[in-house]
């Protein structure tokens, strides 16, 4: 399958046997799943997946691609939903979805917080993502990579960095090294907070500047003896507090 990468799309498409041989090892697809590909591309993951499994489900936005898929893939083996994946409702397709893909460089994190409303639908996701993307998602506190990416994935999901994929591996070349995250949604019961609008609003504000210490840019939600309440040092920054420590502020307030 021929295609023309479009820039708009983030496409680089990956061509490397090997890697991709790696991806479907990790993945370990079975028959009968429910397994979701985001952005197809040229195939490199539909066609070794559709060898094992009985049906897969690919969402794809570039419209020439859907017309290649049509003509290759049958469509009992291959339901192609033409949509944006930022906008597409996870949920419709049902229960314990594995969800992999090639996310565009350009709108990885917002489709990672679309996907996290999802989480109680989702039994897996295996995402392959740039580098430095995969290193914040895993990052733990007190380390450059730890932000609020890392705090708001981790809330809802365990993370797990798989492997490096090198810059050759695509076509076109991109400029960033690639990596594989694996994701599971966590249990209801290990990780609950009251009121999760709140506890989003106290991690952007948080790390809205990393270099500035909690006493300041909670300020608006936390006086001095709030800090002394919650045994948490105002003096520290939002890189040193655990998902714990942020799901503890958000409680304390929500009471």
């Amino acid at each position: 399958m021929h295609h023309n990468p479009r820039k708009r799309f983030g496409q680089n498409f990956l061509v490397d046997q090997q890697i991709i041989a790696q991806i479907i090892h990790e993945i370990y697809p079975q028959k009968s799943e429910r397994i979701i590909e985001i952005g197809p591309g040229l195939g490199a993951l539909t066609r070794p997946l559709l060898q094992v499994l009985d049906h897969l489900d690919v969402v794809e936005i570039d419209r020439d691609i859907v017309v290649k898929l049509e003509k290759e893939f049958s469509q009992e083996k291959l339901t192609i939903h033409a949509t944006d994946a930022l906008k597409f409702d996870f949920s419709a397709l049902g229960e314990k979805l594995r969800i992999i893909g090639n996310l565009p460089y350009n709108i990885s994190t917002p489709l990672l917080f679309h996907l996290s409303q999802f989480s109680e639908q989702i039994l897996d996701m295996h995402f392959m993502l740039q580098k430095e993307v995969v290193e914040r998602m895993v990052g733990t506190p007190s380390t450059p990579d730890y932000g609020r990416l890392s705090v708001m994935l981790q809330y809802r999901f365990d993370m797990e960095y798989v492997f490096s994929v090198p810059a050759e591996s695509f076509r076109p070349i991109p400029k960033v090294e690639s990596a594989i995250v694996r994701m599971i949604p966590r249990s209801q019961s290990s990780r609950t907070v009251k009121d999760e609008a709140l506890f989003a609003q106290i991690v952007l504000a948080a790390f809205s500047q990393r270099r500035k210490t909690l006493r300041n840019t909670l300020h608006h939600f936390l006086k001095a003896e709030d800090f002394s309440a919650l045994d948490i040092d105002p003096g520290l920054r939002a890189e040193n507090l655990s998902v714990e420590k942020f799901i503890a502020i958000a409680d304390f307030l929500a009471e």
